[in-house]
């Protein structure tokens, strides 16, 4: 079968960036109202807001971790729009009901289901997009998608902040969600999944990732280079008000303006992500350019020579964000690691994985070090954040290239390409 190939600027990559960009409005809200809602169900304690605010996002997260590996499954075995409609449907309905919860508990199990609905946009939408485009496109057509999708995070922040409500907020998501369906009909199948159907291979396996030792290790670096991402977004902006506290003493920073300028920047850094990445004809070195900013960033994040102040914080938080702006090259990077029989799993799971790291990250550094080890608010995040940049960092070195890698071929039981 022939497969057409697609521009840039064409109707799956446009659709596949508005996807995008519902899934991270509904996926940061909690993030942007967490203090307002949390106030509304009448949690009024700090230390009390960061205990439930902790197991909400967790409880998110999880959802999306095992999410991932629904979809992505499904994304193989029934088709990658099959996985659209399925997860749209299912965060759409959650985030709805989301406007209506009157307990912590409610709230909780909402954004359970809302995380494993969300965690099937991302990855199916850019494998959809990585098998349309032809292979010296796909890296600036899934910039794109990230790009314009991560400024969901931007609308959030806005349309709280102009409404006031934060229930408004969840019901204007779902609503989002149901016009992302009619949308997503124009969208035609990928070719090549076409193709593999015909045929007799396993599809959608997720254990083939741990039946072949090559297989296996790639799938684990996959995962590995993407951690600092969210434990930039998950910890050091997302508690960018504790840890503003903690630097200078000051109470009034938002955390929810902070994710906003995080975001800008994400979306920024994301297209620019890839034309750094079609200029060097190479995935890796985006890795590199980016983990090294991030970390210079940190420093001055967490330097206490520097006259910190709100806007300072916020300023950070911005070149935090910007620093973590490979989310579209690492998706791509995993898609383009695994064959068409394997790869709408690998897709989808990789990023949720990475996100459903955050629970771990978060028990590290709040349970073990800051509660058990007794360790400063300030240090426990230094060495959380070091551990997780020398992993990611070693992955990258052990990841293979794939900038020029044809997809059109399959996974086996026993051998790789």
């Amino acid at each position: 079968m022939q497969q057409k190939h697609y521009g840039i600027l064409s109707i799956p990559v446009i659709i596949g960036a508005l996807g995008y960009f519902v899934d991270i409005y509904d996926l940061l809200l909690f993030t942007i109202v967490r203090i307002p809602s949390l106030k509304g169900l009448g949690v009024l304690d700090a230390a009390q807001q960061l205990n439930a605010s902790t197991s909400i996002i967790n409880h998110q997260m999880v959802g999306l971790l095992i999410g991932g590996i629904i979809w992505g499954t499904l994304g193989d075995k029934k088709g990658r729009l099959s996985v659209l409609f399925g997860s749209i449907l299912l965060y759409s309905v959650a985030n709805f009901y989301n406007g209506y919860v009157t307990s912590i508990e409610e709230y909780t199990w909402c954004r359970f289901i809302a995380g494993i609905g969300l965690a099937g946009e991302l990855g199916a939408g850019i494998t959809l997009v990585s098998e349309l485009l032809p292979k010296h496109k796909r890296g600036i057509g899934t910039s794109l998608v990230a790009g314009i999708g991560l400024s969901g995070a931007v609308a959030a922040y806005f349309v709280y902040k102009f409404s006031g409500d934060w229930r408004l907020c969840y019901k204007i998501g779902g609503g989002l969600g149901a016009l992302l369906l009619l949308l997503r009909v124009s969208v035609a199948e990928s070719g090549m999944f076409k193709e593999v159907k015909e045929s007799n291979v396993s599809r959608g396996n997720f254990f083939l990732f741990f039946t072949e030792k090559r297989r296996f290790k790639k799938y684990m670096l996959a995962i590995l280079i993407g951690l600092p991402t969210w434990f930039v977004i998950g910890i050091l902006i997302n508690l960018s008000n504790q840890f503003a506290f903690n630097l200078y003493g000051e109470k009034t920073l938002e955390s929810g303006r902070a994710i906003m300028y995080g975001y800008v920047a994400i979306s920024i850094g994301d297209i620019l992500a890839g034309f750094v990445s079609q200029w060097f004809k190479s995935r890796k070195v985006v890795f590199y350019i980016c983990y090294a900013f991030s970390i210079l960033v940190a420093f001055a994040y967490f330097n206490p020579a520097i006259n910190h102040s709100n806007n300072t914080m916020y300023f950070l938080c911005a070149m935090l964000g910007l620093s973590t702006g490979y989310w579209a090259i690492f998706v791509t990077m995993g898609a383009e690691q695994f064959g068409t029989n394997l790869r709408a799993t690998a897709a989808t799971t990789i990023p949720n994985m990475v996100r459903g790291s955050l629970p771990l990250m978060n028990l590290f550094f709040k349970d073990y070090l800051i509660e058990h080890q007794k360790v400063s608010f300030i240090n426990s995040a230094i060495i959380t954040g070091v551990i997780v940049m020398v992993i990611a960092v070693v992955a990258v070195w052990f990841t293979e290239e794939t900038f020029h890698k044809n997809l059109n071929y399959l996974e086996t039981e026993d051998i790789l390409p």
